[in-house]
C-alpha cells in the first residue's frame, strides 16, 4: 500500500512557486500582477501556515482575515486565485484534499457604485462638448470609444492600417501596454478580443483625413516617446461631464455606454458580446444584467399585449 507524504512547504511559498511554474509567460503582465498581489497578501496573512496544516478551517480563517478589510467581490477574487493553485496541489499529490471546498465568502458591504454608463441623451450632450478639430486629439479618442466600445488599451493601439474606410471597419488585433514606462504594442486581452468592428459612415469620413499623414503602423493617438495615462483621459471626461451637467463617467464607462445603448436598441446579446470582444455571452449577460432584465420586462408587456389580441 502506497503511503502519501504530503508537502510541509509553507503555503505562500508553494503559491509563489505555482505562479512561476504555471502563470509566468502564459498570461498578460497585468493579469500576472494580480496573482503576485494575492501572493503578497497571503504571505502577510498566513506567514506560518504549512500545506500539511491547511485544512478547511485553516483556509476559512485565511479568507476571513482577508475579508475584514475587503469587499465581498474582492474576497471572492482572492479565493479564486488561491483555489486554482490548491486544485493543482491535490492533482499533484501535494495535499490530500482541497481545503477550499464549500468555504464561506465574507467581506465588507460594497460601496455605492458610480454611474457606469450614460443614456442616449446624456451621451449626445457629452459629444457636443468635444473639440473635434483638424488634428487627432483626446477628444477624437473619446468619440471613437463612444462609437466603437473599444477597450482603452485597444483604442490606444490603433494605427492607420487598422482602418478600412471602404468597408467601414476597424480591425482590432493588438493593444497598447500603457502601464509600462515607454509603452509598446501587446496582445489583446484574449482571442475573442481579436475582431472587426463596424463604424458608421460619418465616423469613417471624419477619421479618414485625420490619419492620412500617419505612417501605416504608427499609433495615431500615441506621440513617440510620450507616456499616456488613463487618468488624463478621465480628467478630460470629468470636465466635459460637469460642463454638460451629466453623471461623471470614466473612459471605461464609455464602453459600457456603447454596449448599453446597443442593447436598448434591440441588438442581440450575442452581437454585443462579439462587438465588445467578450469571450462568451455570459460575460455580457453578467455585466449588463440590469439592462437585460429591464428589456425582458418590456418584452413581457409586449407578449401580454399580443396575447390579449388573440380572441
Amino acid at each position: 500500500m502506497t503511503r502519501h507524504r504530503y508537502s510541509t512547504k509553507l503555503f505562500y511559498k508553494y503559491y509563489l512557486q505555482w505562479i512561476r511554474l504555471y502563470k509566468e509567460n502564459a498570461i498578460r503582465p497585468v493579469t500576472l500582477d494580480k496573482y503576485y498581489l494575492v501572493y503578497r497578501q497571503l504571505k502577510k496573512i498566513a506567514p506560518n501556515v504549512h500545506l500539511n496544516e491547511l485544512d478547511r478551517r485553516a483556509y476559512q480563517s485565511i479568507l476571513n482575515q482577508y475579508a475584514k478589510n475587503h469587499e465581498h467581490k474582492t474576497t471572492l477574487d482572492f479565493h479564486h486565485h488561491l483555489k486554482a493553485s490548491l486544485v493543482d496541489a491535490v492533482d499533484d499529490g501535494v495535499i490530500e484534499r482541497d481545503p477550499s471546498r464549500r468555504v464561506i465568502i465574507k467581506g465588507r458591504r460594497a460601496k455605492a457604485k458610480k454611474t457606469k454608463f450614460l443614456s442616449l441623451y446624456e451621451a449626445q450632450l457629452l459629444i457636443k462638448q468635444l473639440n473635434l478639430g483638424d488634428e487627432i486629439n483626446w477628444d477624437w479618442f473619446i468619440l471613437l470609444v463612444a462609437k466603437t466600445g473599444l477597450r482603452y488599451a485597444e483604442a490606444l493601439a490603433l494605427t492607420p492600417e487598422d482602418f478600412n474606410f471602404e468597408k467601414q471597419e476597424i480591425t482590432v488585433n493588438k493593444s497598447w501596454d500603457y502601464k509600462s514606462k515607454y509603452g509598446s504594442f501587446q496582445l489583446t486581452k484574449n482571442k475573442s478580443s481579436n475582431r472587426t468592428v463596424m463604424i458608421d459612415w460619418r465616423t469613417a469620413s471624419q477619421f479618414k483625413p485625420l490619419i492620412e499623414r500617419f505612417s501605416p503602423k504608427q499609433p495615431i493617438f500615441i506621440k513617440p516617446g510620450k507616456r499616456v495615462y488613463n487618468s488624463t483621459i478621465n480628467s478630460i471626461l470629468k470636465r466635459y461631464c460637469r460642463r454638460a451637467g451629466i453623471p461623471i463617467i470614466s473612459i471605461h464607462g464609455l464602453r459600457h455606454t456603447h454596449a448599453s445603448l446597443l442593447l436598448y436598441e434591440g441588438v442581440s446579446i450575442a452581437s454585443v458580446a462579439k462587438r465588445l470582444g467578450h469571450a462568451n455571452t455570459v460575460t455580457t449577460q453578467q455585466t449588463y444584467l440590469h439592462i437585460i432584465q429591464e428589456l425582458e420586462n418590456k418584452d413581457n408587456d409586449k407578449v401580454m399585449q399580443h396575447l390579449s389580441k388573440l380572441v
